[in-house]
Formats: C-alpha cells, structure tokens, sequence
C-alpha cells in the first residue's frame, strides 16, 4: 500500500475506514443522516483506485440528482480518483441509449420530452376531457409510477389505485393510453422511458450487454431507499453476473414513495446478496445532542431506523413548538427571530425555513420582504439559467481568449461591472437586488478559488458547476419545502406549518403514508445543525373551518 493510499483512510471513523477498505463483492451501507456517507463513499473510490484495485474509467457512481453527482466529481477529483464517472441513472441511460440507438434501431435517437403535461393535455382533448392544472400534474405522476413499477397500462388498472377527483378510474386508464399514442406520434420519449429502452437493448441485445457490462466493472449507488423497480432492474442488467456493487441509503429517509421508490431493496440487500457486507454509518456529525436525540424519538422503533449518536460537542437548546393564532402571525415571528440572528452574526446562507407544500412560502416572503432579510426559494429558479448569470458566463468565456495574463480577481470584477456588478449592493431590492446576488455570487467564487488560479481554468470549472447544477451559496435565507431540501443542512433551521392537514398531508389517509409524512418530517430536523424551531398557526385553513390541530407527530417530540 502507497503512502497516498494510506493517507486516503486517515480521518476515517471506524466504520467510514471498514467500508472504504471493503472494495469488492456486494457492501451496503446503512448511512443515517449527517453521518459522512459522502465522505465514507468518495473515499472508498479513491482509495479503490490508488490501491489500484479500480481502474477509474470502469467505476460507475450513481446519484438521483445532478446536483448531487457534480459534488461527488468534485470531491473524488480532489482526492486524485477524477477519472471516475458520477452520474444520475437517467444520464447514464442516456449516454448508452445515443450510443446504441443507431446501431439497434437504426436512424436518430426520438426527441426528449422535458414534461409530461402538454402532452397529456392533447391526449385528454382526443378523449374530450377537460383538466385542470393540478389533475395534470396528478396524472403525470401517475404515469411516472406507473412505468417506474414496469406495469403495462393492462397491469396498472387491475391495481385499482386512487385517482384524481375529477376523474374515473377508467378515465385515468384511457388518459395513460392516449399520453402514450401522442408521444409515439411525435416520435418522442419521457424520462422513464429512457430507463425502460436502456433495459430492453440489454436484455434483447447480447452485444449491447456485452459492451455495457465491459465499460462499467464497479458500481456505487448512492440514496439506494429511492430506487424504483426499474431503476433496481437497470442496475441488475450492468451488473450481469457480477456483484461488485456498493449501496448506500436510509430506510428513514424514503420520501419519494409517490414516485415508485421502495426501501425494500434497501432493506432487503443482505437477502439478495447473501455475501453482503452490511456496515452500519450512525455517528452522526452535523447536528446537537438536543437535534439528534429529537431525530431519534421520531423514528424510535420504526423498521429499518437507526439510532443516530452526537459526535458534536456543540451545545445548543431543545428544539422548541411554538403555536400562533395564523400563517401571517407564523411568519411574522419566524422573519423577526431571522432578522435577529442576522443581527447577532449568523449568516442569512446558514439559515433555512422549511414547509410542506410551496403553497405556503408566500406568507413567509411578505414576513421576510417587510423585515429586510434577503431569501431565495430554493427551486424558483437555477442559479445558471438565469439571464445575468447566462450573460456572465458567456463574456467570460470570450474573455479566456484574452493573451493578457491579468489576477482572476481583475478580470472578473472588469467583466462583471461591465453588466452591472458593483462592490457594494444597491439600496434597492427586488429585481434589482436579486440580478446583484446572483453576480455576486460569481465573484464570490472567484475570491474563493486557490491562488494562481487562471481565468480559463475558473471558467471551465464554472460550465462544469452549471453542467452538475452544483449551484454557489447566495448571501439569502433559503426557503424550501422538505422534499427539496433533503441532503441540505443549515446552522439554523424553522420548520414551520406543522399541524394536521399539513404534516401529515391532507390527503395522506393510509398507515403507509402517513409513516411517510413522519419520514418527510425526519428529513426536515436532521437537516439542522446547530438551532431548530417547529411552529404551527391555529387557525383554519384557506377555505376551511374549524380550528387546526397540532400535527401529531409533534407529541413524539415534546
């Protein structure tokens, strides 16, 4: 073992260095929140390769976000493994899809469809139906579940499943049925069907699984509790008949159910792999003893749960439930309370408020707006698509052509208050302000990059930042729903909204769904580090009567 090598397991808990040294054959890891599976998982990759047990060309690591796959590059390029791939499963479906199409099929590949709802409109016009925005929505996510499961239209309308108010079970099935004949139509293909056509070039191509299987020897898979049916099968097919595979998930932490995922692959690795390494990641390393013995009575006793153990020396209070007599009165004090730990020192980035549906931010924007502290709803928009930030980057890359050699940090400044950037914000805010964050953000990354860092160097790494949506923090407060902010964490957290018909959601009526609101709401407290605040408002909601209730899961945590 080199130096290098070694050094690679140093800083390793005992358990982080077990799995890092447990290189081959089927290893599951069971990575409760805040316990440096990131860090046990990149680790173990580089040290697979400097150990030279890896070739890094035919390591596959396997995210559910792009986000989440360009900080894992990242990461595995700063400890010497960058010739690792890290992808999502639908980009890896798809780099093999555009590769094999021709030579299968035959001709171009047909066109990805970035939405479901248009063409489920046209679809629901042949069949003389008329929905509205949130039926839309309901069945495309319908269809999603659907073809995630692999059911057959046949299949999925004897599972009887429940269905939009306004529509019939039959009218549902119909509607699956004719979204399916517009797409074929146009000759165009969804999300799930890039993962069903990779599938099926493997299983009926042999040359193509031949080819697959060769590029690709190692996987890792990261977040294995959100694997659907397919995404599960895919896997298997790269695999072939090897097992050179490594999961990490939390059974806690399955949120996505809606979508097709299941814990069961998770929970059920050590019975499909009866050679299984199964390491247990509990020392958690980000929140306080009071936050993580919370995290832990909410999920005491529940199938497959952890018992998370505070590494943090950091003191901190108990997290408190405050009750307001209304949503406004509810985001009036969670913006003061903001605005005071601002005033104390706390950055606006380390702080977030969390809810259950988006619905819920605009009370809290007008309390933030009217107390004067900066926020950004996490979702609204990408960072990189945004037109300063588009325009940035384009004079930029025009700017590496420059034969000058001038500091990066001249540069940027000369190219950013050509459009507007100046050192001190304005007054003003609104759009104003918020085009001012988004450059600034950019210069904020130039100060942080190593020194000797050049201007080209700077630019490719922000097309491959925007590339993996590996997005800069901005100097804002971020608000977002529990489902977006899952792998986030921040100093301060407020959970708010949390009362009956909201945590657990309305339409939530079953044991199993329920017991995913609590898992969404365990999300929510273990991404704080160091304060967390839960709050409820009284009264009834929009269009409703009658006093809320506090959301039951709130007397586990008293």
């Amino acid at each position: 073992m080199t130096g290098t090598a070694e050094s690679l397991l140093d800083g390793l808990d005992d358990q982080q260095r077990m799995a890092a040294e447990a290189l081959l054959g089927p290893v599951c890891l069971l990575a409760g929140a805040g316990t440096g599976k990131t860090r046990a998982i990149t680790h173990r990759i580089a040290y697979g390769v400097a150990t030279g047990v890896y070739p890094p060309g035919r390591v596959m690591a396997l995210t559910f976000t792009a986000r989440a796959a360009g900080e894992l590059r990242g990461r595995l390029r700063a400890l010497g493994a960058g010739g690792v791939s890290a992808r999502t499963f639908h980009a890896s479906a798809l780099s093999q899809l555009n590769f094999f199409w021709p030579q299968v099929i035959g001709g171009t590949m047909p066109r990805l469809l970035e939405g479901k709802a248009k063409v489920i409109a046209h679809g629901a016009d042949a069949l003389r139906l008329k929905l509205d925005t949130a039926t839309l929505r309901d069945v495309a996510a319908e269809i999603e579940w659907r073809k995630t499961s692999r059911l057959s239209i046949e299949e999925y309308a004897a599972k009887n499943r429940p269905v939009a108010q306004s529509l019939t079970p039959d009218k549902m099935v119909a509607l699956h049925s004719a979204y399916e004949t517009v797409k074929d139509e146009r000759r165009q293909i969804d999300f799930e069907d890039v993962l069903l056509a990779a599938a099926g070039m493997i299983e009926a191509e042999p040359r193509v699984a031949q080819q697959v299987r060769e590029q690709y020897r190692f996987f890792v898979v990261d977040e294995y509790q959100d694997v659907s049916p397919l995404q599960h099968d895919l896997l298997q097919l790269w695999l072939g008949p090897r097992n050179d595979v490594c999961v990490v998930g939390d059974v806690s932490q399955t949120i996505y159910s809606f979508a097709g995922a299941s814990p069961d692959y998770l929970l059920g690795f050590g019975s499909e792999h009866e050679d299984a390494v199964v390491i247990r990641l509990e020392q958690n390393y980000r929140s306080t003893p009071a936050i993580v013995a919370t995290a832990n009575r909410l999920m005491r006793d529940k199938p497959g749960a952890l018992t998370l153990h505070p590494v943090s020396d950091r003191t901190g209070s108990a997290p408190v439930t405050t009750a307001y007599p209304s949503d406004s009165a509810e985001a009036r004090a969670v913006a003061n309370a903001i605005a005071a730990e601002i005033a104390t020192g706390t950055k606006p980035e380390s702080i977030a408020v969390l809810f259950r549906i988006n619905a819920q931010s605009q009370a809290l924007e007008t309390a933030l707006a009217d107390a004067g502290v900066p926020y950004l709803m996490r979702g609204s928009s990408r960072f990189f698509d945004q037109r300063e930030v588009k325009e940035a980057l384009m004079l930029l890359r025009g700017a590496t052509v420059n034969t000058a050699v001038e500091p990066l940090f001249k540069t940027m400044s000369d190219v950013l208050r050509s459009i507007g950037w100046s050192q001190d914000p304005p007054e003003a805010r609104g759009a104003v302000r918020d085009r001012w964050d988004s450059l600034n953000a950019l210069m904020h990354l130039a100060e942080e990059a190593p020194a000797g860092t050049s201007l080209r160097q700077f630019v490719d790494e922000l097309f491959e930042r925007q590339a993996g949506q590996h997005e800069p923090t901005m100097a804002a407060v971020t608000l977002a729903t529990l489902h977006s902010a899952k792998g986030l964490e921040w100093d301060s957290v407020y959970l708010v909204g949390l009362a009956e018909g909201l945590v657990p959601i309305s339409y939530a009526k079953d044991p199993t769904a329920i017991e995913e609101e609590r898992r969404l709401l365990y999300v929510g407290v273990t991404r704080a580090r160091r304060s967390l605040a839960l709050s409820w408002a009284t009264s009834p909601q929009q269009g409703r009567s009658g006093q809320r209730s506090p959301s039951r899961f709130l007397a586990e945590l008293a």
